[in-house]
């Protein structure tokens, strides 16, 4: 028989990016759909997928996407997009099943949120809760998968509570803590994303799926601390801590941002529990038996020990973020470029220097001025931006398309050249580019290029208003790095 073929859209996401290898391995042929597929460059299942550019708002890329497809993964969610992102998902979700309809596709599988019935939802939930609608209503079979929090190595949900609960042994929280919950391991999800595959035709419903345990998120952190070895945390509820004021104490304890913990808190205040687990009478569950709560975070903490998260949260290409390809010619025609670049020799060998760079981020910092890095990084944070606690997927290696505090690896050529995208909130687009080089001695050369293209005047000022300190942020990296590299 022949495979069938899957589309899968958010593949640069969380779920998406772990769905496709389990689907190679069920015997699927995979089509992974992204706006940006040179970020998907150097995953490893790259080429054994077909790969498709596509927006999901876009009905003629779709069409494109969808010829051939029998079976088509919706994992697309507008979550810390902005005010308008319920208007973003309706868009797509409406877009993408009439192109699946229109495609012949034979079914959807949309995995959602679970909500309580006949509560006013948090915009979040509800926008979750509007797409499963808008898909059951295209004219294709759909399976909508309703899932609480999602426990796994990378995922926003984990990264929260882990953060949390590592770095405040006492805590003054909000009364959301004491609400019932109903997690599930991230491998369970991909056992049911893939077992929806083979539902009968005439199945078109939503399916409630989570693990054995049912905890508080106070419940949750203790459980955490517990598998972690910590002491039990001292949480005191304070009711007045509102939604809003709690995602902005979220966003500044832990690497989630405000733009994204602000849905997820607000989520929370509900009693997510499943109501029915008739999933089961089509996808088994998966054997000894679904994952609890504890198991579930000792298999993430191990991953995240041991250096092996494959997606993370932040992996995710953000629609509306910066994804403008680098412009090639310093008189680039798009519109003004700002240029600032630097070089030096340094006594080493290129590969040596390139350890360096390919190390720089997160934990080791980028070699200048820690207190000015630290305190862009707030202020980026504070309004909305990732700041600098994303850090590195790894600490030894990067791969295109990976996070990397406020930056994302754009491309990279082994030895050569490291180019990192800005995402922190900026009127403009920047890049830096970290360079090795020869010169005709010889001698290894370290170079150096910030690029910056503004929007509108704003742009023109914040670039001549930071101009001042370039000498101390990019010509201190430039000294470190070298020094670094002269004395290692």
């Amino acid at each position: 028989m022949e495979q069938r073929l899957a589309l899968v859209t958010g593949v640069s996401g969380y779920i998406g990016g772990r769905l496709v290898p389990e689907l190679l391995a069920a015997g699927f042929r995979v089509r992974a759909m992204a706006r940006n597929p040179r970020r998907l460059r150097d995953r490893p299942w790259y080429g054994d997928v077909e790969i498709a550019e596509a927006d999901a708002g876009d009905a003629d890329q779709l069409r494109t996407a969808m010829e051939g497809v029998d079976l088509a993964y919706y994992l697309i969610h507008s979550l810390g997009t902005g005010h308008r992102f319920e208007a973003r998902d309706r868009h797509n979700a409406l877009t993408f099943g009439t192109a699946a309809r229109e495609a012949g596709v034979r079914r959807i599988v949309y995995l959602g949120g679970l909500y309580p019935e006949g509560e006013e939802l948090s915009p979040h939930l509800d926008s979750r809760r509007e797409v499963g609608e808008i898909l059951l209503a295209s004219g294709v079979p759909v399976a909508v998968l309703r899932a609480a929090v999602i426990l796994g190595s990378g995922s926003a949900s984990f990264e929260m509570l882990r953060h949390l609960t590592d770095r405040l042994p006492v805590m003054v929280t909000p009364r959301w803590l004491s609400t019932r919950i109903q997690p599930i391991a991230v491998r369970d999800v991909l056992h049911y994303l893939v077992g929806s595959a083979d539902l009968p035709a005439g199945v078109n419903r939503g399916f409630d799926i989570g693990g054995p345990d049912i905890l508080t998120y106070r419940g949750m952190m203790q459980h955490y601390a517990k598998v972690a070895r910590l002491n039990q945390r001292r949480i005191v509820t304070l009711p007045l801590l509102t939604p809003s004021l709690s995602s902005h104490w979220v966003g500044l304890v832990t690497p989630v941002p405000s733009s994204i913990a602000r849905p997820l808190v607000d989520s929370l205040i509900h009693e997510v529990i499943c109501k029915e687990h008739d999933i089961a009478k089509y996808v088994p569950d998966p054997e000894p038996g679904l994952i609890g709560f504890d198991r579930a975070v000792e298999l993430a903490l191990k991953r995240v020990q041991e250096f092996d998260v494959t997606t993370n949260w932040a992996s995710a290409s953000t629609p509306g973020a910066p994804s403008d390809p680098l412009p090639s010619d310093p008189d680039w025609s798009g519109g003004s470029l700002y240029v600032d670049e630097r070089e030096s020799v340094v006594r080493a060998s290129p590969e040596q220097l390139w350890k360096v760079i390919e190390g720089i981020g997160g934990r080791n910092g980028w070699y200048s001025w820690r207190l000015g890095w630290w305190a862009r990084g707030l202020l980026d944070r504070l309004f909305g931006g990732p700041g600098l606690r994303r850090g590195r997927r790894n600490p030894r290696d990067l791969s295109v398309g990976d996070p990397l505090d406020w930056w994302r690896v754009e491309e990279i050529e082994d030895l050569k050249l490291l180019r990192l995208q800005a995402e922190m909130r900026l009127p403009g687009l920047a890049w830096l580019e970290l360079i090795v080089d020869q010169d005709a001695a010889g001698n290894t050369v370290f170079r150096q290029r910030a690029l910056f293209h503004p929007h509108g005047l704003p742009g023109h000022l914040y670039w001549w208003a930071i101009k001042p300190f370039h000498g101390v942020i990019f010509g201190g990296m430039q000294r470190n790095i070298a020094h670094t590299v002269d004395t290692a």
